[in-house]
Order: C-alpha cells, then structure tokens, then sequence
C-alpha cells in the first residue's frame, strides 16, 4: 500500500477530495436519502432515551438497556452503510469490528448533520424559488436595475454559502463514515508501519538468502568445475614428455572443462542482476530468460515506454524465478509469460501473468514464492498464486510504477 488506504480496504472519500464513483446524480439522490436516515437517527436517540433511559441509570438492567440500545443502533448503522456503498460506491472492510461507543457518537453526529444537510438543501431550494419570482419579475418589468443588481449581489453570495456547506457537510458525511466503517487514520498508519517493518524484515530475509544461494552455486557449481580445470591441467602437464597424445587429449579436454565454467559463471553472474536489463531493458531481459529456459517459453510483451529501473529489477526477477520453478519443480513442458502496462490514469500498473502447465500444488508459504512476494511487497506489490493439484499454475504480480 501507498500513502493512501485502497479502496477495498479503507473506505469513503478523502477529507478535502471527492472520491466516490457514480455519477453526480447518484451522489445527489444519496446524499437527499441521508436525510430522513438522520431524521431516524434523531427519533431513535429520543425514543431510546425516553424508554431505555431510566434502565440505564439502574445497575441492575443496564446490560440489557445498553444491548437493546446498541442493536438499535447497529440496525441504523447498517443503514447508513449500504446507503454508502450504493449511492457512493464506498467499499468497506468486511467484517469490521466497530466499538459500541464509536457507534454511538457516528449516529449521534451522522444524525445532526444530516439534519443540517436538509436544512441547507431546503435553503437552497428556497433560493431557487425566489431566483424564479425574481426572473418573473423581470419578465414583468417590476424591478428596477438597482435592486436587480442588489438581488442578484446577495443571490450570488448565499449560492456560494449554500454549495459551499453543502459540499462541506458531503465531505463530513464520507469521514464520518470512513472513520466508523472502516479503519481510522491511526489505524491506518499503525498498519502502514506494520507492513514496513515486515516489508523490511522480509527484503533482509531475501538478500541473505540471494546470497547463501550465490555461494552454494559457486561453490558446488563453478568452484569444483574449477578444481576440475586444474586437475586436467596438471595432469596434462605431466603426460606431455611421456605421451603428448594423452596430453593433447587432456587439453582438449580442459579447453572444454573451461567453455563449461566460463557458460556456469555466466549464469550464476545473470542470475545475481542481469547486465541487459541496464543496457537493453526489460523485454531483451527476459528474452534472455526464455533462451536459458529449459522448456519452451512464451513471452508477450505490451509495455510501451520505459519503466523505473527498480520495477524492471522486480518484474525480471519474479518472472525468472517463476520459470525456473515451473522447469525444475513442476514438470511443466511449456510455460507462457504476458507483461502489460495498464491502470488508471496517474496510477500505471505493470501486471506480469505466468502459467505453466506442470502439475501444480505449489506452496504459497514456500521458501521460492515467500521470496518473490516479498520482493514483489517492497514495491507495494501484490503476489497471486494459483496452482491446484494437476495444474495449472497461475502466478500474477502486480507492481505500480508510480
């Protein structure tokens, strides 16, 4: 996540902004509706207190006064929610655990400045007909050009007052909800640091493990096919004044041994950061990938332009791992990969898609896919895996690139 809380897991419009979808009329109609919700709000709290009133002040009934109160209040709640959602296409976490008393104060004040939302759209409506006898007084010839003036003066102030409070009091109505219905700004940030410090933990896990891999390959790969090299040297050397032949044979043999290190090294140097991605970009990157590839590899390509260097880093690496998972791990005997550039204006989003067709059953807490999602995560990614027993497997990254 970024600074702001997604939509799925926050909620409503921002405190100065309007986020909510739909169109204006939409708006409109919801936030007349929210209205005589108020208004229920108000005779809920006057009923309640009327009737539950003296079981509160008494001990003995209180738990139950306070249980009735607050299913009432839950009720009316819910109420306010699926107006929300409907006419504003808020999305809410669900379930939300919301404390009786954050309850409480949201309708208390939900129900108060709903009332004065009615208000102002009654003054405002009020206004409309004045403008209407004034322009039939117009029409008449009954207004002379200075009060006409002075007319549409204070007409144009009260206007701006009243779309002003208006404007103001929808915006209070989507913090409101925000803050009752979904998490708080504390909460927010509470969880933002959390995922940081997992975040963080997490790439430190990664590189120790790049790196003890790093050393496992040049240890048991390019450091043997090395001890090798020089055996065979040695051994050439020896046989050359006794059988130049076997001597010959033995160099061939190294210069060959040595073609291998050199091929190993060079994997292991691609796997560490490939040099391409700095001077070719991404798509000759991973065409990279798809010539090492074990099975054959398809690979679309549909990004048009360049992309921030720590997204290219983060695409190559999900998609070489995921192949070299699919190749080694799952049996697969052809894998596909589709790179795309897409999200909404301001906000592009890079969505990497890999499918095999091996067998499938991969374990999304395995040490391979932990690493790439983690990876994926420092960059306020997200990692999906779908692998059923029999496969397919389907493994999408998505990384913004803002």
């Amino acid at each position: 996540m970024r600074g702001d809380e997604p939509r799925g897991e926050g909620a409503g419009a921002d405190e100065g902004e309007d986020t909510v979808t739909g169109s204006v009329p939409r708006r409109v109609a919801g936030s007349l509706l929210g209205c005589p919700t108020a208004l229920l709000g108000v005779l809920f709290f006057l009923v309640a207190g009327v009737v539950l009133g003296p079981f509160l002040l008494w001990p003995r009934t209180r738990p139950r006064a306070r249980e009735a109160l607050t299913a009432g209040a839950r009720r009316l709640a819910a109420l306010e929610r699926r107006r929300r959602s409907a006419f504003f296409g808020d999305r809410f976490p669900d379930p939300y655990t919301v404390s009786d008393r954050r309850l409480l104060r949201y309708l208390a004040v939900r129900s108060w400045t709903g009332l004065v939302y009615g208000i102002v759209a009654g003054l405002l409506g009020f206004g409309a007909v004045l403008a209407g006898l004034l322009v039939g007084g117009v029409v008449r010839g009954t207004l002379g050009w200075a009060e006409l003036f002075a007319q549409l003066l204070l007409g144009g102030v009260l206007l701006f007052l009243d779309v002003q409070g208006l404007y103001a009091l929808a915006a209070l109505d989507a913090r409101l909800a925000r803050e009752c219905f979904g998490p708080s700004e504390s909460e927010l940030l509470r969880r933002r640091i959390d995922e940081l410090a997992v975040s963080r933990a997490a790439v430190v896990q990664a590189v120790d493990a790049e790196r003890r891999r790093i050393e496992r390959d040049l240890h048991d790969g390019v450091q043997q096919r090395l001890v090798a090299l020089a055996m065979l040297l040695g051994r050439a050397r020896r046989s050359r004044d006794r059988d130049p032949e076997q001597a010959d044979a033995l160099l061939l043999q190294a210069h060959g041994e040595a073609g291998d290190v050199l091929a190993e090294l060079r994997d292991v140097a691609w796997r560490v950061y490939p040099s391409a991605l700095d001077s070719l970009g991404l798509e000759e990157a991973l065409g990279g990938v798809a010539q090492r590839c074990s099975v054959p590899l398809r690979i679309r390509f549909e990004v048009a332009g360049p992309l921030p260097r720590p997204v290219e880093t983060a695409a190559y690496f999900v998609v070489s791992e995921a192949v070299t998972n699919a190749a080694k791990h799952a049996s697969a005997s052809s894998v596909s990969v589709h790179v795309s550039l897409g999200g909404p204006p301001g906000e592009p989003l890079l969505t990497l898609r890999v499918e095999d067709d091996g067998r499938g059953g991969a374990d999304p807490a395995g040490s391979g896919l932990t690493g790439l999602r983690s990876r994926v995560a420092a960059l306020d990614g997200v990692l999906r895996v779908d692998s059923p027993l029999g496969g397919p497997t389907t493994l999408v990254a998505e990384l913004p690139c803002a």
